[in-house]
C-alpha cells in the first residue's frame, strides 16, 4: 500500500545493508568476507586452556576472485 514519507535522514548504511522507502517485492542483500585468523582465534566459552606454542597463518592467496557474487539474487 503506498504510503506518504516525509524527510528521511540517513546517517550511515553498512556494506550489507539495504535502504528502501515504498512498496518491494524482494530484497536480496549480497555480502562476501574473507577471514584470517590463526589457530585459537575463535575459541568461546568458559575455562578454555589452549597451547599455541608457534602458531601461523597462511594468508597468501593467489586468486583475485574468491567468490563471485555478479547475478546471485
Amino acid at each position: 500500500m503506498p504510503a506518504i514519507v516525509g524527510a528521511v535522514k540517513v546517517n550511515s548504511i553498512g556494506n550489507s545493508s539495504i535502504f528502501n522507502i515504498g512498496d518491494v517485492f524482494q530484497m536480496a542483500p549480497n555480502s562476501v568476507a574473507k577471514t584470517f585468523a590463526g589457530a585459537g582465534s575463535f575459541n568461546t566459552g568458559d575455562g578454555l586452556r589452549i597451547n599455541n606454542h608457534q602458531s601461523v597463518t597462511n594468508t597468501y592467496d593467489t586468486d583475485n576472485i574468491d567468490q563471485v557474487t555478479i547475478g546471485n539474487l
